[in-house]
């Protein structure tokens, strides 16, 4: 048994999971397109949002910034989108070809992307929100602070959660 196995063993063992290689594949994907099933559902929520903006009376009185910030926020909406069919793709595409190692790991990545690009949305719509209501300065110490907050919840934390784990 190689060093490899014996890890895989050792880790259904402190996992209680007894699953073959493919088993846990398959699992790990099945995690991944539910993580994504979320974040594209409040992508599209999101982007409709964003897409009636446009047809408000008061749309017509944003400055040039805010309508550039305007328009930056439904291009990531739409790369949100686009990031998630993508994972879709990337198993329509490859399913059944015995590579599920590398689907997942495409997956992995894909989702990491998702997240950032989400992070940038929600910190986008925050700046963008503040600026039209209160004002610039403060939609932008809020927006740090968003920044700041999602920055911690999706890196900081996961990395803390990791490295108690492996201790």
């Amino acid at each position: 048994m190689g060093a490899q196995e014996q890890d895989e063993d050792q880790q259904a063992a402190r996992d209680g999971r007894d699953e073959t290689e493919e088993e846990r594949f398959d699992r790990k994907w099945e995690d991944l397109l539910q993580e994504l099933r979320v974040m594209q559902t409040g992508a599209q929520l999101t982007a409709g949002f964003l897409l009636t903006l446009p047809f408000q009376s008061s749309f017509a009185d944003l400055d040039r910034f805010q309508t550039f910030l305007y328009l930056v926020l439904v291009l990531l909406a739409a790369l949100v989108t686009a990031l998630v069919m993508a994972a879709v793709a990337v198993h329509r595409r490859l399913s059944g070809h015995n590579i599920k190692e590398q689907v997942v790991k495409a997956g992995h990545r894909i989702v990491y992307v998702v997240l950032g690009t989400i992070a940038l949305l929600i910190t986008g719509m925050t700046m963008l929100i503040f600026d039209v209501v209160v004002d610039r300065t403060y939609a932008v110490v809020v927006a740090a602070s968003m920044a700041v907050v999602l920055g911690t919840l999706l890196v900081v934390v996961p990395n803390l959660l990791a490295a108690r784990t492996a201790d």
